[in-house]
C-alpha cells in the first residue's frame, strides 16, 4: 500500500469516529495553543526588557559616588565625596578604549513657558553626553565649545519635556524658565522611551555643565567641579570588563581609599545588567515552554488511548486486510499516520486559537508579544514527533496481531 492509500483510509477511519477524533486531538490543541500563547509572551516580554534596557546604553559604566561612613556609620549612597572634572579627566587619560566620557550634574528643577509649566529632571551635562547616552537629535543642535564654556543659557528638551510645555508646536527657538533663569531650546531629543528601572527618559532637559553649575543648582564648596555621574562609553564591549577594573584602580587611588576599606564610589556595568536580566528572561521562558510541553505530553498520551482503543475495534478489519494482501509494514504505516494525522491537526488548530489568543492579549491586554515563524514551525514538527511517539505503540502492536486471531476476534 502506498502512503497516499495509507493516507485515504486513515482519514477514513478517522471521518468515521469524527467527535472520538476531535476529542483525541483536543489535548494536543491545548498544548499547542499553550506553546504558543507561553513562548510567544515571554519572548516578546524579553524583547521589550531588552529594548529598554539598551536605551541605557550597552556598553556604557556608570560612575557615582559611594556612601560616607563615619564613626562605623554609613550615610548611604551619594553621600561620599562627589567626583570631579579632574576624575574625569584622570580617567580619559589613563584608560584605554573610550569612545565618550560625559559628566553630569542634575536636579528636579521647575520650567516655565508662558502660561505652562512642568516640573522635570534637569542634566548639566558637557558635549559628548548624547554620544555616551547613544541619544539622537529629533531636530536642532548639540551644545558648543563656546556655551560649554561661557555657561551660556541654551536648552536641549526631551519629547515628553517639550509636550508638555509648547503641546504641538514647533520648538526650535523658543524661549522657557528654569528656576526663573531664561533659556532658549536650541534641540529636541528623540523618544526613547521608558528606561529599565521604569522612568520616562524623554522627561528631560539638558543644559551646559557650567549653566547647570552657576545658575541652577551651584558648586559644592568642597568640590566646585563636583560630578554626579561620570558616564564612560566604551569602543567594545570586550574592554568593559578591564575598563571597570582600571577604573576602579584609579579612583581609590585619586581619592585615597585606605587598603581593605570599602570604596566611596560605585561603579555600574550596565551590559553586566542586561545579561542579567536576559539570563532571568531566558529561565522564565524555559519554565514557561516546559509548562506547554508537558500539556503536549499529556495530549499525546490521549491520542495514544485512542489509538489503543481504535486497535482493539478494528481487530477483525486488520485481519481481513492482512488476509487479503496487507503486509505489516502496511498496517502499522496506516495507524501511524492516523495518529500524525491527528496530531497535525490538533497542532493547526492550536496554531490558530494561540495565535490568536496571543494576539487578542497584546491589543487588549497591552502585553509584548514576539510570534515568530520559528516559533510555527517548532509547534507543528513537535506535535508531529508526538503522533510519531505515541501513535507508534499502538501501529506496531496493530501490525504485530496474529491475522487468523485476528479474525476470530469478538
Amino acid at each position: 500500500m502506498n502512503p497516499f492509500a495509507s493516507l485515504r483510509a486513515a482519514l477514513t477511519a478517522l471521518q468515521a469516529h469524527a467527535l472520538r477524533s476531535f476529542l483525541a486531538m483536543l489535548g494536543v490543541i491545548i498544548g499547542v495553543a499553550s506553546v504558543i500563547v507561553m513562548v510567544s509572551i515571554a519572548s516578546g516580554a524579553s524583547q521589550a526588557i531588552e529594548q529598554r534596557i539598551a536605551a541605557l546604553g550597552t556598553n556604557l559604566l556608570m560612575i557615582s559616588p559611594g556612601s560616607f561612613t563615619s564613626g562605623g556609620r554609613r550615610a548611604g549612597e551619594g553621600t561620599a565625596t562627589a567626583l570631579s572634572d579632574r576624575d574625569l579627566e584622570a580617567i580619559r587619560a589613563k584608560v584605554p578604549g573610550i569612545a565618550a566620557i560625559a559628566g553630569v550634574v542634575q536636579g528636579s528643577a521647575p520650567l516655565v513657558a508662558g502660561s505652562s509649566n512642568w516640573t522635570t529632571q534637569v542634566n548639566g551635562v558637557n558635549d559628548e553626553f548624547l554620544i555616551a547616552r547613544d541619544w539622537a537629535l529629533a531636530e536642532g543642535r548639540n551644545f558648543t565649545d563656546t556655551e560649554l564654556r561661557s555657561g551660556a543659557k541654551v536648552v536641549i528638551l526631551g519629547a515628553t519635556a517639550a509636550r508638555e510645555l509648547f503641546g504641538n508646536d514647533p520648538v526650535m527657538g523658543e524661549q522657557l524658565r528654569i528656576m526663573n533663569v531664561p533659556f532658549t531650546v536650541i534641540g529636541l531629543l528623540t523618544m526613547k522611551g521608558q528606561s529599565g528601572w521604569g522612568s520616562d527618559q524623554d522627561d528631560v532637559a539638558l543644559v551646559p555643565l557650567t549653566t547647570a553649575r552657576r545658575r541652577l543648582f551651584g558648586a559644592e564648596e568642597t568640590v566646585p567641579d563636583n560630578l554626579r555621574t561620570i558616564m564612560v562609553a566604551m569602543s567594545t564591549p570586550e574592554a568593559m570588563s578591564d575598563a571597570q577594573v582600571e577604573i576602579e584602580t584609579l579612583l581609590r587611588d585619586r581619592r585615597r581609599v585606605r587598603s581593605g576599606a570599602p570604596d566611596d564610589f560605585r561603579v555600574r556595568d550596565m551590559a553586566e545588567f542586561i545579561r542579567t536580566r536576559a539570563e532571568t528572561l531566558s529561565i522564565l521562558s524555559l519554565l514557561l515552554g516546559a509548562t506547554a510541553v508537558i500539556s503536549l505530553i499529556v495530549g499525546g498520551i490521549g491520542i495514544m488511548n485512542i489509538m489503543l482503543v481504535s486497535v482493539t475495534e478494528r481487530t477483525k478489519e486488520i485481519g481481513l486486510r492482512m488476509a487479503v494482501g496487507a503486509r505489516r509494514k502496511d498496517i502499522l504505516s496506516q495507524f501511524l499516520i492516523e495518529a500524525v494525522t491527528l496530531c497535525i491537526a490538533g497542532g493547526l488548530i492550536g496554531l490558530l486559537i494561540g495565535g490568536s489568543a496571543a494576539l487578542a492579549m497584546s491589543i487588549w491586554g497591552d502585553w509584548p508579544i514576539a510570534l515568530s515563524p520559528d516559533l510555527v514551525l517548532i509547534a507543528l514538527v513537535s506535535a508531529g514527533l508526538v503522533g510519531v511517539f505515541f501513535g507508534y505503540y499502538p501501529a506496531r502492536r496493530a501490525s504485530l496481531l496474529n491475522p487468523i486471531d485476528a479474525l476470530r476476534y469478538e
